[in-house]
């Protein structure tokens, strides 16, 4: 494989209403890079991702322009199937990916409707759950976890199809710490290149030495999110704000 794991070029998009989303956005992460995508609400963040596999923009029927490439690959609707599975989106609400009655069933979803059987079936799906340490929990019902684990089984139903890119949508929502903790261990020790959109600024800081800035759908600032959150007269042009007593430039930052 060569080329990068995202590039995107002069990415446009209009929803069908008229109200137009993203305004030429230009970016690219490269193979194994951990990126934090930061903005205020109404950037442009969720409807950006949603073109990387293809569920939003020209591909799917939209109003849009640009070029994506996934792996090196221009993203065209031929290519639809092996670019959503080359990139795995996480949903901010985990009910949103576990439908099935046990959790192996929902981690097993994806790789059966790619032909997958048997004893690779089998072997997919427990794989995918010790990534995210759940494999004991394979025979339970989802509505029976907590909410940190039902969010940890969602990560582990797109791990399960071996994404080279995984776009998490704010990992760090409604986790009390020790979920928080738990799943950025987790998250710092898969080998994927990883995109994530999030308002959890330390969180950004700790898994992710690159931010993007995103605001009024065009990217505002590219760099290392220790300079990015140290800047205050960038954070406040874009109604960013550390919690309080937060200080970027005083806490290590993600280990590579």
């Amino acid at each position: 494989m060569s080329g990068p794991s995202i590039h995107v070029e002069r990415l446009v998009f209009a929803y069908p209403d008229g109200r137009q989303a993203l305004f030429g956005v230009d970016f690219t992460i490269q193979r194994g890079e951990r990126v934090a995508l930061l903005g205020p609400n109404g950037a442009g963040k969720t409807t950006l991702v949603l073109h990387l596999n293809g569920i939003l923009g020209s591909v799917a029927g939209g109003t849009g322009s640009g070029r994506i490439q996934v792996g090196g690959s221009d993203l065209h609707r031929e290519h639809l199937p092996e670019v959503r599975r080359k990139v795995g989106l996480v949903f901010q609400d985990p009910d949103d990916q576990l439908f099935m009655p046990t959790v192996r069933d929902d981690v097993a979803f994806g790789p059966a409707n790619l032909g997958l059987r048997g004893a690779e079936l089998d072997g997919r799906v427990h794989e995918a759950l010790v990534q995210v340490g759940m494999q004991d929990h394979a025979d339970v019902a989802p509505h029976h976890l907590s909410y940190g684990q039902r969010r940890r089984v969602a990560v582990a139903t797109v791990l399960a199809m071996r994404p080279e890119v995984l776009v998490l949508d704010e990992p760090s929502s409604n986790l009390d710490p020790a979920s928080r903790r738990e799943l950025a261990d987790i998250l710092s020790g898969l080998d994927v290149t990883l995109l994530m959109i999030t308002h959890d600024l330390p969180y950004a800081l700790q898994l992710c030495e690159r931010s993007l800035l995103m605001d009024a759908g065009r990217i505002v600032a590219d760099g290392s999110t220790r300079d990015l959150l140290g800047d205050h007269e960038l954070m406040t042009a874009h109604r960013l704000e550390l919690p309080y007593g937060f200080n970027p430039l005083s806490v290590p930052g993600p280990e590579r």
